[in-house]
């Protein structure tokens, strides 16, 4: 097998978060890093996040116009700072995701526009997937609606499973209770490693 096209990563944290209480979902620490930061730990590349700035992690920031314009244009913003020729498009709140899970996910999108995981309910995860990156382009030049299923279920990605039952990849933490529960299980877990 050949070397593979390098990848970039867009990391959408800039929404509302309603369901969290207008927090700053991105910003909330789970396991000793914030939400954001480990997704910009396991992302490929250029790390592009949208959202507002902050000092950690390390990344090129910036805003869809107006900001809270939703993940379209969202999409479009970080999109614009893409070198590379996939494009790994992912939520800033991902308490769970790993290197590997992009690699496989860029291994299934090989010779197709782009792959995207399911979650344990078989549902795709708009927000964690791989994708050719003219693809998005494209896609993007020619849509004026403002949903990312709409906008991405057309180019008919991969679908990638769940790496079995125990795959938390996909949790992701939308309230308060979600983040609980991820906090709980990354704690246990560092517990175990001491």
């Amino acid at each position: 097998m050949g070397v593979r096209e390098a990848c970039d990563s867009v990391i959408l944290a800039g929404g509302r978060a309603d369901r969290m209480g207008g927090r700053d979902k991105p910003g909330l620490e789970a396991g000793g890093a914030t939400l954001l930061e480990r997704v910009a730990a396991a992302a490929p590349g250029r790390v592009v996040v949208v959202g507002p700035e902050r000092e950690r992690p390390r990344a090129l920031y910036v805003r869809e116009d107006p900001p809270g314009a939703g993940p379209v244009p969202a999409l479009r913003a970080g999109l614009a700072e893409v070198g590379a020729p996939w494009t790994a498009l992912l939520a800033g709140d991902l308490p769970f995701l790993r290197p590997e899970r992009i690699d496989a996910l860029r291994a299934a999108a090989e010779g197709r526009s782009g792959a995207v995981l399911l979650d344990g309910g078989g549902r795709e995860q708009w927000l964690l997937g791989v994708w050719r990156t003219d693809a998005l382009r494209t896609a993007l030049g020619g849509y004026s609606g403002g949903s990312l299923r709409g906008l991405l279920g057309p180019l008919r990605p991969v679908p990638v499973p769940p790496a079995g039952e125990q795959d938390l990849t996909a949790f992701d933490c939308d309230t308060p209770e979600q983040l609980a529960r991820a906090r709980e299980v990354l704690d246990a877990a560092r517990r175990r490693a001491r």
